[in-house]
């Protein structure tokens, strides 16, 4: 099982990616900032639009090295994707059941996990800060999310599956804010707005989930699967659909708990942040350089996978979710296991 822990981030918008040999060289305005082996990388994530060089992106996709660009604000513009590789028969394979009345069946398992995980992250709240914030409310929510996580394997179809989907985002969203206990001034959380962020926590989120959208698409790919036909999201030019599909389980327990601790423990504050005229609110250089700290140190973190009941690393779920879902592709799973964390 290969590691997917040793991501290059990039936040500042000067900087150009170069090749050297068998090495990364890193410049700003001309001048050399660093030199890193291309074989000790299996990411690199850039934030700005001065970019890579020809060479650099050739040798990432021959290295299966993930590419990714994103704007100054965090906003995905391009991967860098190599040739397609992997067994042909699992892509054919994931084609057929994108179209099958199968597919539904990984809708479910998905938003199952999504809401399994929405529940322990309010439950873990309650248990872990019972004396400064109103349990009761938080609670009640969590338990209506039990039953609901149950009911959705009950659906008969995707619309009546995104009707459980869109209910029980609305209980959950209704009592985030309630889990900032800190700076609360500067961070809340009244609803989620995305195109664009609206407020610091939202943008925050929206950051968040980038990041994490690329990584799942990544892991895709190296387990063979292609990350833009999805069972759950429909296909859109340009969407991956399958890494979002992903994403759903993982968003709980991986971005929002992430969110609600940089904000909580102060690692990041509202310095962090600028406002536009629009009232758009955008992250700072300064701020991207916390946030992916913090992800360099969540990912180094071991937790006992709830389905191979095996120590990993938090960096790895992705790709272990990856792995599974290609086995239940293949039929060596009878059903995709989602991850319930614990």
């Amino acid at each position: 099982m290969r590691k997917i822990l040793n991501t290059l981030y990039i936040t500042t918008p000067s900087v150009y990616l170069a090749l050297d040999g068998e090495n990364i060289l890193i410049k700003d305005n001309g001048e050399t900032l660093g030199r890193l082996p291309l074989h000790n990388l299996e990411a690199i994530v850039t934030c700005g639009y001065i970019g890579a060089s020809p060479k650099l992106m050739y040798k990432c996709a021959e290295k299966n090295i993930s590419l990714t660009f994103l704007n100054s604000n965090g906003r995905f513009l391009a991967r860098v994707v190599g040739e397609t590789k992997g067994n042909v028969h699992l892509r054919k394979e994931q084609y057929k059941i994108s179209e099958d009345i199968e597919s539904l069946k990984y809708a479910k398992s998905f938003i199952s996990g999504k809401i399994h995980n929405q529940r322990i992250v309010l439950n873990r709240a309650v248990r872990d800060y019972s004396l400064r914030i109103e349990t009761e409310e938080i609670a009640d929510v969590a338990q209506m999310l039990k039953y609901y996580s149950k009911k959705v394997w009950s659906s008969e179809n995707k619309a009546e599956l995104r009707g459980y989907e869109g209910l029980t985002s609305q209980m959950y969203f209704s009592v985030l804010d309630k889990l900032i206990l800190n700076q609360k001034d500067d961070f809340y959380f009244k609803e989620r707005s995305k195109r664009p962020p609206l407020d610091p926590f939202n943008s925050l989120l929206s950051f968040l989930y980038t990041i994490l959208s690329y990584e799942i698409a990544s892991s895709l790919e190296t387990v063979g699967l292609d990350p833009y036909v999805g069972f759950m999201h429909t296909d859109r030019a340009g969407r991956i659909s399958l890494a979002l599909d992903l994403v759903e389980e993982l968003r709980a327990p991986v971005v929002d708990r992430m969110a609600i601790t940089l904000v909580n423990q102060k690692q990041i504050t509202i310095e962090d942040f600028r406002i536009l005229e629009n009232n758009v609110v955008l992250i700072t250089d300064e701020g991207k350089k916390k946030i992916f700290s913090n992800i360099r140190s969540k990912k180094l973190e071991e937790i006992t996978h709830p389905y191979l009941k095996e120590k990993v690393q938090w960096g790895m779920i992705p790709y272990i979710q990856s792995m599974l879902l290609a086995r239940s592709i293949r039929g060596d799973l009878e059903l995709y296991p989602p991850f319930l964390w614990k």
